[in-house]
């Protein structure tokens, strides 16, 4: 196995694990973010915990498939490769503190709170968490799919029809996100829902293709940029 293949093999893995640790997160989350009096009951929060490790997980993968990918893309353009991986250290980076933010109300509950008070500070908590969601596994992604599927179109190291789908999918995802922060859409609403399918579908067959078939050779219409003289 060549190095280029095991990137390829590496960085498909890690799309994969994003897919593995994210989608298992959200029921293991839901008896904090859906019963306001979560704070309330008595005794640890296993699952939960486990959900937020796996989200922890998820915001690693997305760091590990910006730099595994970077001195790949970077030979078609610099500035959007690092590009990419800023934005996914960025949203990294917010799934960790909504993450954070439910982990505190799971100390809450430990510490035997029940007033009225520390609900008050648990929703609030969980508020935060509500809205790094929004803005980090739904906004996120699709400023990804604008950086690096433009890169993998046009450095055709897989086929265009996958960085096409994120190309489409990544106006329609940030339309989708605006109009939730505007209060015009719900985030779970069938629009929503739809919108996101073309993201879903451009990371998850990333993802395989680079795990299963690996980087396609680059034709000669798709040579690569050449770095500046130094």
């Amino acid at each position: 196995m060549t190095d280029t293949r095991r990137t390829a093999l590496l960085a498909g893995l890690l799309y994969l694990l994003t897919f593995v640790a994210s989608i298992p997160a959200l029921p293991l989350l839901a008896p904090v973010l859906d019963d306001p009096l979560f704070v309330q009951s008595p005794g640890p929060a296993p699952g939960v915990v486990a959900g937020g490790l796996l989200d922890l997980i998820n915001a690693a993968a997305c760091v590990g498939t910006a730099v595994v990918l970077y001195p790949i893309v970077r030979r078609w353009g610099a500035a959007g490769a690092l590009g990419f991986v800023t934005s996914r250290v960025l949203e990294a980076a917010i799934i960790a503190l909504g993450v954070i933010s439910l982990l505190a109300v799971v100390s809450l509950r430990l510490e035997g709170a029940g007033g009225g008070q520390e609900v008050a500070v648990a929703r609030a908590l969980v508020a935060v968490r509500d809205q790094t969601f929004l803005l980090g596994p739904g906004l996120m992604p699709a400023v990804n799919a604008l950086l690096l599927g433009r890169l993998m179109f046009r450095s055709r190291l897989v086929p265009r029809l996958i960085p096409l789908l994120g190309l489409v999918g990544a106006p329609l995802q940030l339309a989708s996100v605006l109009a939730t922060m505007f209060g015009v859409n719900d985030q779970l609403s069938v629009a929503s829902a739809i919108a996101v399918v073309p993201i879903f579908c451009w990371e998850l067959s990333l993802g395989l293709w680079l795990a299963i078939r690996g980087f396609a050779d680059a034709p000669a219409g798709a040579a690569p940029v050449l770095e500046p003289a130094r």
